[in-house]
């Protein structure tokens, strides 16, 4: 550590470190009171406008989780959620409290500025020192304020801190530009690809037809839901594929979860040959990819569904690339329904309109297909590092701010 910092507990530097109540809401709710919650924290921003109203009553029943500009929430409840973290500041004729899976540190501003702490808080060394506190189960995971206390934060002379956090906010202001410059590349590249599938699927052609999916699917590929109740994790058990999975073009046995076979029982339906299209029906409806034939015997829970096309009316690749065009996912999106969970039902899936070209002509458009597929594939994994590289870059910086490396 660098010579005159020191180290200290967060108890000592700190005026207040508690968790938030659980206020009980009504109908009442008004613009000048609001509650803030783990959905409006970021680690780049706090989204007050989009907080929750509450009423006069029930804000005047909660005015110890009033908020104070300075103070740094944190979230400290809930499964992926711990650990976004951000200072609040007040806002013009809005006051707010906070809930219950926030934690709420309030730096006493003479010895720790709540930008030194909240970027020590983003840091690798931070969020590790956080995650050592998690408890719970793991649908809840919870951090206490009782370890937030105990957290060891190195602590330079206050005009050393604000240097520090000078310095990070310019660089980290050019990272953000950056980003956000690579995540639009990415984002149009994306929209790119799909209208050009668009374009390809929905051309005008004699030879050509539209059916409904479940007349081109082969007879057993019933289009059912998976594994509704897939339980724990079993060493060795049946490999099972969820929609957290869907995050690549194909998917084969590394990383998915195991279970009981037990459990597969009364699922034959949704059981695995390989090479299936695995389309996700709950959450982020519309995401697809490709079962690798090592998945052979495996099953899918209850938020895919696995699709098979017959052989001698649409190939099963060129089924794939259509579930990605704009066409379908737009039939996708509007069938698709519900708030605090998306979904799509088997009896609309069914009906989804695809592009039937002669089977004479697939084999040709699929090369087309590939060869931009591929070209594709190539500058997605460009932006892609571009974006993760500038969230290394933010962590380096952190970590040499921390020990006193930052010029």
């Amino acid at each position: 550590m660098k010579k005159g910092w020191r180290t200290e507990k967060l108890i000592d530097v700190c005026h207040k470190i508690t968790q938030g109540p659980n206020p009980k809401y009504d109908k009442a709710g008004v613009q000048e009171f609001r509650v803030l919650k783990t959905k409006d924290l970021y680690d780049n921003t706090i989204h007050y406008d989009a907080a929750d109203t509450v009423s006069e009553a029930v804000f005047s029943n909660h005015l110890r989780a009033e908020l104070t500009s300075g103070d740094v929430l944190l979230a400290i409840v809930g499964q992926g959620s711990i650990n976004k973290c951000n200072v609040f500041e007040v806002r013009d004729g809005t006051r707010f409290i906070f809930t219950r899976a926030l934690g709420l540190i309030r730096p006493e501003p003479e010895r720790l500025n709540p930008y030194f702490l909240k970027n020590f808080l983003q840091s690798s060394v931070g969020k590790s020192m956080i995650d050592a506190g998690i408890g719970g189960t793991s649908g809840q995971q919870v951090v206490t304020t009782t370890h937030l206390k105990q957290l060891s934060i190195p602590l330079p002379p206050l005009e050393e801190q604000r240097r520090i956090v000078a310095i990070l906010d310019e660089a980290f202001e050019g990272l953000a530009c950056a980003r956000d410059h690579a995540e639009a590349n990415l984002q149009n590249a994306r929209e790119l690809f799909e209208n050009f599938l668009g374009e390809l699927f929905t051309r005008s052609d004699a030879d050509s037809i539209s059916a409904p999916l479940q007349e081109l699917v082969e007879s057993d590929c019933s289009l059912s839901y998976g594994i509704v109740q897939p339980g724990d994790d079993v060493s060795g058990g049946l490999p099972i594929v969820r929609p957290t999975d869907l995050g690549q073009r194909i998917i084969t046995l590394d990383g998915l979860k195991r279970i009981d076979p037990a459990k597969a029982d009364g699922y034959a339906r949704t059981k695995l040959k390989g090479t299936e299209i695995l389309l996700c029906v709950r959450g982020s409806t519309g995401v697809v990819a490709m079962a690798s034939e090592e998945l052979d015997g495996a099953n899918v829970t209850r938020g895919i569904v696995p699709v098979r096309f017959d052989p001698e009316k649409i190939d099963q690749r060129l089924g794939y690339y259509q579930f990605l065009s704009k066409p379908v996912q737009d039939q996708i999106k509007a069938g698709t329904y519900g708030a605090a969970l998306m979904q799509i039902n088997i009896r609309d899936l069914r009906k989804l309109t695809f592009f039937v070209p002669p089977i004479s002509e697939q084999e040709a458009l699929l090369a087309r297909l590939d060869s931009v597929a591929n070209d594709f594939d190539t500058l997605i994994e460009d932006y892609t590092r571009k974006v993760s590289d500038t969230d290394d870059l933010r962590q380096s910086l952190l970590q040499k701010a921390f020990v006193g490396e930052l010029t």
